[in-house]
């Protein structure tokens, strides 16, 4: 069963082998999200209480802690679920990339929530700097680990965050994404492999492909309970064949999204993040979801028309995400042209569709 199995429209299956880590992401995910019915707002804040109670049940690092024996799968039923109720931790963030980079460096970090600031930047006189820009969550996180690339590789270590160092900025959800100047000595910084820092940004486009998908579903859902709720000339909403087929287009473009976002995970899952199969699975994932977003979410506001605007209504929790998720770790267009090259240069170019790459 896929691991982003549970949509709207979806079914349970008795073949499940993760029905239980399902159940416990999605009531955690649950409980967090109506507790914050009515008080959410911009910037975001870190939900304490899910953070805690994803880190006493082993989800906060689920992955990235070796005796959890837990794979891809298994963290793309956490990101689905924790995203499909709009809960606001960098859990993407602590697991697949900076615990997992940090392990790769050998660099021992602190318990809590973590993030990873990418930035590109040369050693000049013995120190590194620059200025990493929309780092997820960084003012909330109890390490912010720092990926350099330069010319001569790619350089992991902890960064020493003041607020001075500071410019605090969030995207359109308002999810943190603060800019983080840096001024570092170079011997303190870890020299890795520059691999790490190419698979470093596939997994975390991989993440967000599955964390749009957990989106994507509950703007359907709350689609479908409107459209069923609303009495418009007498009748429910849903009853009207434009609404219908507007509701049929959403959930065939969300499909797609997981088709695709599904392929990814099972690539993961049988060849790991750092095989060539993995990487064209996201590429055409990121291609594939990235581009259901703008119909999916422009419908679900259709629906439910002026009220699917307001503060007030929870739409915006998981239309504005999945929105500024689309192009976290390279758009859209990026991952489009990537695609197109690769076609180009294959020796034959059904062999990339079919996913043969042997």
């Amino acid at each position: 069963m896929s691991a982003l199995a549970g949509g709207v429209f979806g079914a349970d299956s008795p073949q499940d082998d993760n029905v239980e880590l399902r159940r416990l992401v999605d009531e955690l995910g649950r409980r967090s999200y109506d507790a914050g019915l009515g008080r959410r707002g911009l910037p975001e804040q870190l939900d304490g209480d899910l953070w805690r109670n994803l880190t006493d049940t082993g989800l906060a690092r689920l992955t990235s802690t070796p005796d959890m024996g837990a794979g891809p799968e298994e963290l793309a039923i956490a990101l689905y679920g924790v995203a499909r109720h709009a809960g606001a931790v960098p859990l993407a963030e602590t697991d697949a990339l900076a615990g997992w980079l940090g392990r790769q460096a050998g660099i021992e970090l602190p318990d809590g929530p973590l993030t990873v600031a990418i930035a590109d930047a040369d050693a000049d006189g013995g120190r590194v700097t620059g200025t990493a820009q929309a780092v997820p969550w960084a003012r909330a996180c109890a390490a912010v680990l720092l990926a350099v690339n330069g010319r001569d590789g790619l350089r992991v270590g902890v960064l020493d965050v003041t607020p001075d160092s500071m410019r605090e900025k969030h995207n359109l959800a308002g999810e943190p994404r603060d800019d983080i100047a840096f001024d570092v000595a170079a011997d303190r910084l870890h020299t890795v492999d520059p691999t790490l820092g190419v698979e470093l940004q596939r997994r975390g486009a991989w993440a967000r492909c599955v964390q749009i998908v957990g989106a994507l579903d509950a703007a359907a859902a709350l689609s479908v309970q409107h459209t069923r709720e609303r009495i418009q000339f007498g009748r429910p909403l849903s009853a009207f064949q434009s609404v219908q087929q507007t509701l049929a287009g959403m959930a065939g473009d969300i499909e797609r999204a997981r088709a695709a976002a599904a392929f990814a995970v099972d690539a993961a899952a049988a060849h790991g993040f750092d095989s060539r199969y993995t990487d064209h699975a996201v590429t055409v994932a990121k291609v594939s979801v990235g581009r259901v977003v703008g119909p999916v979410t422009t419908a679900a506001h259709q629906l439910h028309g002026a009220i699917g605007v307001t503060r007030e209504h929870p739409l915006w929790l998981f239309t504005l995400r999945a929105q500024s998720w689309a192009g976290d770790y390279g758009s859209t267009v990026h991952f489009a042209r990537r695609l197109g090259r690769l076609a180009l240069t294959a020796d034959d170019p059904w062999d990339l569709v079919t996913g043969d790459l042997t």
